[in-house]
């Protein structure tokens, strides 16, 4: 199975492209789609839905899998936040694909072991699993951790400890 994951975010949006099942996977693609400041967020939002329709175009995944909604202090991070998801989303609806959502502190206890691990030990931990030879930058790592979840849910015994959501 090919799964492009994604860590949406209005300036700086992690995804991975990554292949295999519950017991291997390997790396095609990760990166982060980067969006100047001086860009109106408008301009943002339209900027991540085409770089995430340009990756499904090229690479055809199977799925989509993104990180869940997560509660923040800020009002105005929340809504930030609520619209990169959202344009995250309309790519993968645009091109017909199935969206399934993970929360962060499942992806990270399915990929360290500990639901409250922080962004170096995800990042750590998704290099080790693959076999990178280098550490991802954070929102890349979050978004391969989160693939690693998703192909992880296949797997009959850590199944139930997921538990995503088709979106």
């Amino acid at each position: 199975m090919r799964v492009l994951s994604i860590d949406p975010a209005v300036r700086n949006t992690g995804y991975a492209v990554i292949e295999g099942d519950h017991s291997k996977q390997r790396a095609i693609d990760y990166g982060v789609i980067s969006i100047p400041a001086k860009i109106p967020q408008s301009g943002a939002l339209s900027a991540v839905r085409t770089g995430l329709a340009n990756l499904i175009t090229q690479y055809e995944p199977d799925v989509v899998a993104v990180e869940g909604i997560i509660f923040v202090q800020s009002v105005r991070t929340a809504i930030s936040m609520g619209a990169a998801r959202a344009a995250a989303l309309i790519a993968a609806a645009d091109h017909g694909l199935e969206i399934y959502e993970y929360a962060p502190k499942k992806v990270k206890k399915a990929v360290v072991g500990n639901g409250n691990a922080d962004k170096a030990q995800v990042a750590f931990m998704v290099r080790a699993l693959l076999g990178l030879s280098e550490t991802p930058p954070h929102d890349a790592a979050d978004a391969i951790a989160i693939a690693i979840a998703h192909l992880s849910a296949s797997d009959p015994a850590k199944a139930s400890l997921l538990q995503s959501s088709r979106v």
